[in-house]
């Protein structure tokens, strides 16, 4: 039995059906040269037990008695394969659209939690005869950090699958059981140390809340007033429903860090810089350009180096796109300055901001207030705290594989929620960043736009001149590494 920490919580709470709180990935595997027979079932017979074999895999949830505190976790043995594994094909020779559109349908469908919180859908009928797999995980399980820490238990390193014993089965116990005494005193346990923790924590809370109040001063009434604390309303911030778009898109990482390097910024900048300018073509063929600049959340890792484990561990930090300004360059260096200041206030707010808290009564409060929101539509009245997510989460730097098969690419899927139409998160893969732009169908109604002005703003960056603008900012340098990168071949839809 292991306790739900209280941000793990909050994201099943929060959910509804016009709101999956999921995460996922899709894998597009290419064939091994030697590959005979049926590609499709390998892989599912290569899966199996490794699936099984992941403790992740088989945790599932053990609610507490009235929905009182947040459930905890339990082993629930074995998995059942027919609820979680599921196989697809599509019309014959298939495009990429076609796949697209497939996964935007798996998205928008809630998780059964009486099993534990996943499913991965094997589809097959693509026209370059690759198989793809659409790995769908709760984010109450855990982050982007942690979720691409799960690779190692489900893919190999080489072109040889690693062996895996036949008696498989037999290392993996019964099912645990947990009774209502056991779960209510891990729920008022886990409260009582919260409480203490933060009792003890509570001094030093205090000493570095002043510190960063008596820096404030940047926020001034004058910009409450104008509203400069809030995103501008725009076709993005509305209410929504279960219906979901995908685009993905792959960029080569040397030339998004080569425009990094000779402007003094970050990956990271320059991807929010890639975000900023999309959505400047996009909105302005698509309900109109604010004159005050989009605001984007961005989760930021609050974990130690190495640290693994399943469960949230991030903060939620919001930065200015600049959309108003019209010169890329321009942009860039505003986009990079807003993004230091965020990262300045995330590491001196590191100490104090919590992951976990007492759940006794969060249930009720918060899946109470988050169907009441959805239902009230006040997302469409209220002015949006943010525009959009964006997220940048690193991954492997060396190739993967299954069943012998490379995997080529790896694009994330997240969530949109009310008021907050469109997510971008970003995989960087071997020399590869791969793009998920995951939409509500009501606030953006074809991806595809959205995708293909991402690809202009990377091709008008490319061609800034390093020179800094008028109003330049404190320079940061971009981060380095060693390696070398080939620009990887951006999947296209086939014809038969």
């Amino acid at each position: 039995m292991r306790n739900m920490s209280g941000l793990d919580g909050a994201f099943l709470h929060l959910e509804t059906p016009s709101t999956p709180m999921h995460v996922a990935v899709l894998y597009l595997i290419e064939p091994p040269p030697a590959a005979t027979g049926d590609f499709g079932s390998e892989i599912r017979r290569q899966l199996l037990p490794r699936l099984a074999l992941a403790p992740f895999f088989r945790s599932r949830l053990a609610p507490m008695p009235l929905n009182l505190a947040n459930p905890v976790w339990i082993d629930g043995g074995i998995p059942d394969f027919s609820q979680h594994l599921r196989h697809i094909v599509l019309p014959a020779a298939a495009g990429f659209g076609e796949l697209e559109a497939c996964v935007s349908g798996l998205h928008s469908t809630l998780l059964d939690r009486r099993y534990p919180l996943w499913e991965l859908t094997i589809i097959e009928g693509l026209a370059g005869g690759e198989v793809a797999l659409y790995l769908k995980i709760h984010h109450a399980a855990l982050d982007g950090v942690s979720g691409m820490a799960l690779v190692a238990a489900l893919f190999d390193s080489g072109a040889v699958p690693r062996a895996v014993p036949p008696d498989w089965r037999e290392g993996i116990g019964e099912a645990e059981v947990v009774g209502t005494r056991e779960r209510l005193g891990a729920a008022f346990g886990h409260a009582a140390g919260q409480c203490l923790k933060f009792a003890r924590h509570l001094p030093r809370t205090l000493q570095v809340l002043a510190g960063m109040l008596k820096s404030a001063g940047q926020v001034t009434a004058n910009d409450m007033r104008q509203g400069r604390l809030l995103g501008p309303k725009t076709t993005l911030n509305g209410p929504i429903d279960a219906a979901r778009g995908f685009a993905a898109l792959t960029l080569p990482f040397s030339g998004v860090r080569e425009i990094a390097c000779r402007h003094q910024a970050t990956v990271n900048d320059v991807v929010l810089t890639l975000c900023s300018g999309a959505l400047r073509r996009y909105l302005q063929e698509h309900g109109g350009l604010p004159n005050r600049s989009l605001i984007a959340t961005m989760p930021v890792s609050l974990r130690t180096a190495g640290d693994t484990a399943t469960g949230i561990q991030a903060t939620l930090t919001l930065v200015s796109l600049a959309t108003h300004l019209a010169d890329p360059l321009q942009r860039l260096h505003a986009v990079r300055a807003a993004a230091g200041a965020a990262k300045d206030w995330t590491t001196r707010a590191h100490s104090i901001i919590p992951t976990d808290f007492p759940s006794l009564g969060i249930p009720w409060i918060v899946g109470g207030l988050a169907s009441l929101y959805g239902r009230s539509g006040l997302a469409k009245a209220l002015p949006p705290l943010a525009n959009l997510a964006i997220s940048n989460v690193p991954g492997p730097r060396q190739a993967l594989y299954l069943a012998g098969g490379r995997i080529r690419a790896c694009w994330p899927l997240s969530i949109v929620e009310h008021g907050l139409g469109l997510n971008i998160t970003v995989f960087s893969y071997c020399d590869a960043l791969d793009f998920g732009l995951t939409v509500a169908a009501t606030a953006v109604p074809d991806v595809q736009v959205l995708a293909r002005a991402l690809t202009a703003a990377y091709d008008e960056l490319q061609h800034l001149p390093a020179a800094e603008p008028q109003s330049a900012h404190v320079r940061r340098p971009a981060a380095r590494r060693k390696e070398s990168r080939q620009v990887p071949t951006q999947p296209k839809a086939r014809t038969p």
